[in-house]
């Protein structure tokens, strides 16, 4: 009787495990799904939108990749200034290009979130795919803007701590920056694009943000006329001389028209003749995300500091 006893008690025991096991599954499973499905009100600049509490699928049509690549939030489409950033490629390499044109490409890859400037055409057609919001650009200052996105993210905490760091370390480099060159150096910053040069004011990517906002660097009084209040000013090479301070910082489109600097009235800049220009890669230079002000602000204290 005993030897049929405790085989009988031993199966039971493990249906009961068995059971509990699929049950504990099961409840697991639920919870995941309840977590996808839960979602937050965010508060965008065209009203209150419901958002995914926990993104799992962002399509991004301007600007705004690496402020997501930087929370650590997936992307499965980007557009295409983000896509050629050499500072992106490896992390947006299976990442779609699209733009708003792309619906259809768009609604396969199945976002969760969609993001983007507000001059972005088909929203209606986009805000059918999944929630999207927009952001006018400039209408906050460059680490509001972050914040902003680390709100729409459910991630303000790490938005918040990365910002704090970062102003810590951009206005302890502009201290040591301006003990070198004085505090009265001027600095300009000048691209060239489609056969064009231009001038940045203090809030255009760049670099302008770190140098005039957080290093307190000066802008001389030229540029500071012309590019400060819309962010920048198109020139001509004959009148460039007049527009560069005393360091030259110049975002260089490696495929795109150099022989301005091969020119006498470019030559003949006091801060091309004094060495103090330094180049970077135009298409790592021209965003302020989180990951391209840390490339920016490293280039900076390499080129000043020699660090």
């Amino acid at each position: 009787m005993k030897k049929i006893l405790i085989p009988f008690i031993v199966l039971f025991v493990l249906i009961m495990s068995a059971c509990n096991g699929k049950s504990t599954e099961n409840k697991d499973n639920s919870a995941a799904k309840e977590n996808k499905s839960e979602t937050i009100i965010y508060q965008s600049e065209n009203g209150p939108i419901e958002v995914p509490a926990n993104p799992q699928r962002v399509v991004v049509l301007s600007s705004f990749a690496g402020h997501v690549m930087a929370l650590g939030v997936n992307l499965v489409g980007v557009d295409s200034w983000s896509k050629m950033n050499p500072r992106f490629e490896k992390q947006l390499k299976d990442v779609e290009e699209v733009s708003d044109e792309d619906i259809e490409k768009i609604m396969e890859l199945n976002p969760d979130l969609i993001i983007g400037l507000s001059n972005i055409k088909n929203v209606d057609k986009l805000s059918k795919i999944a929630p999207t919001v927009t952001y006018t650009y400039g209408k906050v200052d460059y680490l509001t803007q972050f914040l902003e996105i680390g709100k729409l993210l459910n991630k303000e905490k790490e938005a918040r701590a990365w910002i704090d760091d970062f102003k810590k370390r951009a206005q302890k480099a502009g201290e040591e920056i301006r003990a070198k060159i004085g505090e009265d150096a001027t600095v300009t910053v000048v691209e060239n694009f489609d056969k064009q040069l231009y001038v940045f004011g203090d809030n255009w990517g760049r670099g302008t943000e770190i140098l005039y906002q957080e290093m307190k660097l000066k802008m001389p009084e030229k540029v500071k006329e012309m590019a400060l209040e819309q962010g920048y000013y198109a020139l001509s090479l004959e009148v460039l001389p007049e527009f560069v301070g005393d360091y030259l910082i110049i975002s260089k489109n490696q495929d795109a028209d150099n022989s301005f600097m091969e020119t006498d009235t470019y030559k003949n800049i006091p801060a091309v003749k004094n060495n103090r220009v330094f180049e970077a890669n135009a298409k790592e230079f021209y965003f302020n995300d989180p990951i391209t002000l840390d490339y920016q602000l490293d280039f900076f204290i390499k080129n000043f500091l020699g660090k």
